[in-house]
């Protein structure tokens, strides 16, 4: 009897300390039987959570970089700036490549994550110089990327896009959305385009029909967007509203 109490009592201690994720060892006094008192050594079940959590993302060549821009941005967790993955920087990182399309999704601060973040961390929005009252469709060329402003603030906050590739390229200036279709046909492509809002030309916001990080490909001329983004632009979008285009795309 004395050996059956100090087993169910060992049995309860470890149970105790993995479900409150305690730390060190536990220890049993003598049993009513006199049964002599044993300690058991029981690895931390935290410590071996978190371990297991940051051993699932790789750290990347881009690791400090990209914990930098992402604490930089904010939003997408706490990250610690020192180049060590950890289970926040990989729940981080994730998160982020989740919201702009950037896969895989796996946690790995790659030259994809480190791009995308370094453009929407150099990004500067007061440079479209917004109408003061109503929306405005800023898009910068230089940095790729797109945000929306009402009364001169911050509306939809900077995005990813791409732009007119070197004989396409996206011009800049102010224009006026003239156009808007749920899904536009492309002749010349031979292409539907989802979401799109036409603003010179030949030239609009639609969602992308590839992958919108392949930066080498560019598009025609149009403004590229992720599909919830290019959702969102056209819940906002009527036609007459401003569109403005500042910079240029490198190599146009």
């Amino acid at each position: 009897m004395g050996v059956q109490r100090v087993s169910a009592r060992l049995a309860a201690a470890v149970l105790a300390m993995a479900v409150g994720g305690g730390l060190g060892a536990a220890v049993l006094s003598p049993g009513a039987a006199g049964a002599a008192t044993r300690t058991v050594s029981v690895t931390p079940i935290a410590a071996v959570v978190t371990k297991a959590a940051a051993a699932s993302c790789s750290k990347g060549k881009y690791q400090k970089q990209v914990e930098g821009y992402l604490k930089k941005i904010g939003g997408y967790g706490k990250v610690s700036v020192d180049g060590k993955q950890s289970a926040a920087d990989c729940a981080a990182i994730k998160k982020f490549q989740k919201r702009f399309g950037i896969k895989p999704a796996a946690g790995l601060a790659g030259p994809t994550t480190h791009g995308v973040a370094k453009r929407l961390a150099a990004t500067k929005t007061a440079k479209c110089k917004a109408k003061k009252k109503g929306y405005t469709f800023c898009v910068n060329l230089t940095q790729q990327t797109t945000w929306v402003m009402k009364n001169r603030k911050v509306y939809l906050k900077p995005t990813v896009t791409r732009t007119g590739m070197k004989g396409y390229r996206t011009p800049a200036g102010t224009f006026k959305i003239n156009k808007r279709t749920k899904k536009e046909w492309s002749d010349p492509y031979e292409v539907w385009l989802p979401y799109w809002q036409r603003f010179i030309g030949g030239r609009g916001f639609h969602q992308t029909t590839t992958y919108i990080h392949d930066a080498w490909r560019g598009s025609h001329g149009c403004v590229n967007l992720l599909p919830a983004d290019a959702k969102k632009y056209y819940k906002i979008g009527k036609i007459g509203m401003t569109v403005k285009v500042i910079g240029r795309r490198s190599g146009t």
